[in-house]
């Protein structure tokens, strides 16, 4: 599986803003958003089951930032909205290799990675 992230860019504080992650065949596993801002460790933003029935979000984002899915188009999207200079990241999307029935928060969890897309946010 390869995934190509999308979407980033530079917004100013309070913009919205929705990331796509496409993948290059079919997948029905649990997709994750992760981001890495630098000099920090990668941390776990957002996370979508196979069929999409069950989300997890960091409570950083609770609120703001909404993943969902598209599995005709192959594609998870995480929409950013009220964004603040600490979403500046790069973002990475990430394919699980557990069960698709459940979500998971840790990297290790991941198997297929993204490029990354970067988010600046601007005060």
């Amino acid at each position: 599986v390869q995934l190509q992230a999308s979407g980033g860019g530079l917004v100013q504080a309070g913009d919205s803003r929705r990331l796509s992650c496409a993948a290059s065949g079919r997948t029905f596993r649990t997709v994750g958003w992760f981001r890495q801002a630098p000099g920090l460790e990668r941390e776990f933003v957002a996370t979508i089951s196979g069929n999409g029935g069950r989300t997890y979000y960091a409570d950083s984002v609770k609120g703001r930032f909404t993943i969902s899915r598209d599995n005709a188009r192959n594609t998870v999207y995480l929409q950013m909205n009220s964004l603040k200079p600490d979403d500046t990241a790069v973002y990475y999307c990430a394919v699980a290799r557990g069960d698709a029935y459940y979500y998971y928060t840790s990297p290790t969890e991941y198997d297929y990675w993204g490029q990354g897309t970067q988010v600046t946010v601007s005060s």
